[in-house]
């Protein structure tokens, strides 16, 4: 594992140059820029870049994504676990949204029923709406879950070890996606187009490759460019920085901020990790056992949390420079889905909870402008 990442790095030195100093890696040199010129492929793809702002502000306007009151249950022997309960949030056209929170809140249920991902049994879409540019997507057909999968929504997920398949070769992989969604786009030079386009050296010779063959890294990179292939408008990545090392977590986040301003697609980033929202995202949606808690600009969020949850992550991430011989930790556990305390859920490992807090659970009110809040306390 170690030898995979050393190499990969070696590969990478050349096109991480220019990206020092910058944790995303496009702040340090705004003249540097690592992705090649992507030709009149679609009108999507031709935007210069001096313009991105511009037409980023004017489309984040729109929305792309709206979940309303989401309510999906599980199936577990004769009773029904609701694991997300009256989750609503939007996800404007070329906007970041990072969804956080700790394993076991909901997170990657909710993003996985964008597409209806979530398979039927033995979840349950209980009640609420996902509307995709004004179209419920739990009241679509085969054909049109087809059309949006991939063609509107793209995934990146967690584990490309395991997403990816480990018996075909990285170019046939690629190649099956733009089949589907791109056909008159399926070639081996569009493959080696995109192979590019996510940093990968020696995209021709890469293209014969298979996943084993890849660093952890590598992969994901693959990964990416399969859910770039069908040009989606939004990019749903789920973890993609999970079992990376920080280098290498540093140069996939740079990666996708890069992409977004490039492309100019809206991106759903699934993450436990609060010390990377700072940098990619535009606005925070934090959620525990299955609701969100917080909800406000990426800024307002990490400049004064206000909710004892999003205080406690925030809390929980290391500084440089810091004197604490230990990290704060939170006491506890997630509760496991249907086995939720009597009153708020967070309730029980809050150092703020009165005894009224055990008694009923707060509604997510709007403290601020565009701020919303799960919690009388604050």
């Amino acid at each position: 594992m170690a030898t995979g990442r050393r190499n990969e790095n070696e590969e990478l030195t050349r096109w991480n140059a220019g990206q020092a100093g910058s944790q995303s890696g496009f702040s340090a040199n705004p003249q540097f820029h690592p992705f090649p010129t992507l030709g009149a492929h679609s009108e999507k793809l031709e935007c210069p870049i001096a313009h991105d702002l511009d037409i980023l502000t004017a489309r984040r306007k729109m929305t792309l994504l709206e979940i309303k009151n989401l309510k999906i249950d599980f199936q577990s022997g004769h009773s029904q676990l609701r694991a997300v309960d009256g989750v609503s949030l939007t996800v404007g056209a070329g906007e970041t949204v990072c969804l956080v929170g700790e394993s076991g809140c909901g997170k990657s249920v909710t993003a996985h029923s964008i597409a209806r991902l979530v398979p039927t049994p033995p979840a349950r879409y209980a009640g609420g709406e996902i509307l995709l540019h004004g179209r419920d997507v739990l009241k679509m057909d085969r054909e049109e879950l087809r059309e949006i999968r991939g063609g509107v929504v793209g995934y990146v997920f967690q584990e490309p070890g395991a997403a990816l398949n480990p018996v075909f070769r990285i170019g046939r992989q690629i190649r099956e996606m733009l089949k589907l969604h791109r056909p008159e786009k399926a070639t081996m030079d569009e493959v080696v187009r995109l192979l590019k386009l996510v940093g990968i050296p020696a995209p021709e010779a890469r293209t014969a490759s298979y996943p084993f063959e890849m660093s952890g890294g590598m992969q994901q990179r693959v990964m990416i460019a399969m859910a770039l292939a069908s040009e989606p408008e939004l990019l749903v990545a789920d973890e993609p920085t999970t079992a990376l090392d920080v280098t290498i977590q540093a140069q996939i986040l740079g990666l996708l901020q890069g992409l977004k301003q490039r492309l100019g697609m809206a991106i759903l980033l699934i993450t436990h990790n609060l010390g990377i929202v700072g940098d990619i995202a535009d606005r925070v949606v934090v959620m525990y056992a299955g609701q969100i808690v917080e909800m406000a600009s990426a800024r307002e969020i990490l400049r004064r949390p206000l909710h004892p949850y999003t205080r406690a992550l925030m809390d929980s991430v290391p500084r440089l420079g810091g004197v604490a011989e230990r990290l704060p930790t939170i006491p506890g556990n997630v509760p496991r889905a249907g086995h939720f305390a009597p009153g708020c859920r967070f309730a029980p490992r809050c150092p703020f909870a009165r005894p009224a807090c055990r008694e009923t659970n707060p509604e997510l009110l709007e403290a601020a402008p565009g701020r919303w809040v799960r919690c009388p306390v604050v």
